[in-house]
This record gives structure tokens, C-alpha cells and sequence, in this order.
């Protein structure tokens, strides 16, 4: 199934400690490229994140930008008065044997450890919840890219069935146009004809027919077209191979247009080119 590298998906979740706000954003881009924009405080998911976009997508230039947004009553600093307590109590041993020790300031004191506690939410309960909420925007954004691909592949086959009508064009006039250039051929040498030799002129019919012939070319773009549709229905992506595949069918176009002997062929080359790049456009996005 295709699979295209561009689509976005914004997603929310709140609780009593506060709320988290995550775009996943991606387009085209020969790599897989992450780049994380996190809060300080969560800085240590971008490893856990990073596995996660490797494990789902293989190609694209993803952006992930998480917000955090505490609740107005869940941050903030507070005194443990159990630690406090205990702190006072060895402050007063240390005066009944050190009469004149210089007691702390309260400043002093709030720095001692465990007397200062944030009243702010668990850490590992809002990192949790930002691994949770990541895993849902990334199938969300898988689902996107998946949707977004149906239509490029439906894009694509309708250029496959132009291909092929053109090539059945071709076919269908390559006889006309080998006769009427022997045609042709034979009526401008007609006045020199008995200075000529017959199987010379003969020769010369032969080799003409053989550099106008297209059957070749006409072949592999049957089966260049055909390989690009069982690449659509292939597992995986696929965008480098149809990348591929674009460049031999151009190949094959060109080839035919160097060969075309009349204005007919040549019209046919020129569209086979134009739906060729239209499908080389749209293959840009796919994964």
C-alpha cells in the first residue's frame, strides 16, 4: 500500500496537573528527519520518540512539537514541615553545646535539603502521559500518510492508462507508418530507380524499417507500466523504486520520439513525456 510522506495531525490531552499540546507535522524528504521541539522538562522523551517515528515511518522530514502547560494550582514550591521540624530540633542540640554557633536564616534554612518541596505534578506521571498522547498523533499521522497515498496511487494509475493508451496508439499506426515511408522512399528515388542497384535499394528499404521500428521501445514501456502498478500494491515503500521506474519510462519516450518518422509518433512521445513527469511530480511525496 502506498504511503504518502506529507500529512499533520494535532493532538491535546488534559488533567489536574495540567494539559500537553503535540503537532506531528511532515513532507517530503529522501530520509527519515526528525526534528523535536520539547519542553525542558521533557526533554528526555526525544530518545523514546525518536524510536517510535523510526519504528513507524521510513522516509519524510517529521516535525514534533510538544507544549506543556501546567495547571495554575499545581506548581509551586512548599515547606515540608516534618523536615523542617526535624531540622529545628538539631539546630537546638547544636546551640545547647555550641552557645554562641550563629543560627541559620530562614534563607539558610529553605535551602536545606528536603525543607523546600515543589507541590508540582509527578514527573513521571506528565512524561507518561506525553509518551501516550505521541503514540496516538503518530497513528494518526500513519493513518493520514496512508489516506493521502490511496490518492496519489489512484493519481498515478490514471496516468498508467493514458501510457497505455498512447502505446496501443503507436502500435496501431506503426504498420501505416512503416508503409507510408517506404512509400515515400520509393517515389523519390522512382527517377533514379535503374541507376540504382535492386537489392541495394532493398537494403536501404530494410535498414529504414529497422531505425523506425519501435516495436522495442513499445515493449518495455508495456512492461515498465506494468512493473509501476505491482509497485503500488507492494508492502513497504516503494517511492525510490517508482522514483526509478520514472526514469526508464522516460528513457523509452525519449527513444521513441528519436525514432518517429512522422508527426503522429512524435505527438504521442511528447504526451508520454508530459504523463511521465506528472507521475514523477506526484511520486516526490511518496514514501
Amino acid at each position: 500500500m502506498v504511503h504518502s510522506m506529507t500529512a499533520f495531525t494535532r493532538q491535546e490531552h488534559a488533567a489536574a496537573w495540567g494539559s500537553l499540546q503535540l503537532e506531528l507535522r511532515s513532507v517530503n524528504q529522501r530520509y527519515l528527519e526528525p526534528h523535536f521541539r520539547l519542553p525542558e522538562s521533557l526533554r528526555d522523551l526525544e530518545p523514546a520518540f525518536r524510536e517510535a517515528l523510526r519504528a513507524r515511518l521510513a522516509r519524510g522530514k517529521v516535525e514534533v512539537s510538544l507544549r506543556y502547560e501546567p495547571a495554575g494550582s499545581a506548581s509551586g514550591l512548599a515547606v515540608n514541615p516534618a523536615r523542617l521540624a526535624e531540622l529545628a530540633s538539631a539546630l537546638a542540640e547544636v546551640r545547647q553545646t555550641v552557645a554562641d554557633a550563629t543560627p541559620p536564616d530562614a534563607l539558610a534554612l529553605l535551602d536545606y535539603p528536603g525543607v523546600l518541596e515543589s507541590s508540582g505534578p509527578d514527573p513521571e506521571a506528565v512524561k507518561a502521559a506525553a509518551l501516550a498522547l505521541f503514540r496516538t498523533a503518530l497513528d494518526d499521522l500513519a493513518a493520514g500518510r496512508a489516506r493521502e497515498g490511496e490518492k496519489l496511487a489512484a493519481l498515478i494509475r490514471e496516468r498508467l492508462v493514458a501510457i497505455q493508451a498512447q502505446v496501443s496508439q503507436v502500435r496501431a499506426l506503426l504498420p501505416e507508418i512503416l508503409e507510408r515511408q517506404r512509400a515515400q522512399l520509393l517515389e523519390r528515388l522512382a527517377s533514379v530507380r535503374a541507376e540504382l542497384d535492386p537489392q541495394r535499394l532493398e537494403a536501404e528499404l530494410t535498414l529504414l524499417a529497422q531505425k523506425a521500428d519501435v516495436d522495442e521501445e513499445l515493449d518495455r514501456l508495456d512492461t515498465h507500466v506494468a512493473e509501476v502498478e505491482r509497485q503500488l500494491t507492494q508492502k513497504g515503500p516503494v517511492g525510490r523504486r517508482l522514483d526509478f521506474l520514472m526514469q526508464e519510462l522516460n528513457r523509452e519516450a525519449n527513444t521513441l520520439s528519436s525514432k518517429s518518422v512522422v508527426a503522429s509518433t512524435t505527438r504521442c512521445a511528447v504526451e508520454l513525456k508530459v504523463l511521465i513527469e506528472q507521475m514523477r511530480e506526484q511520486i516526490q511525496n511518496i514514501e
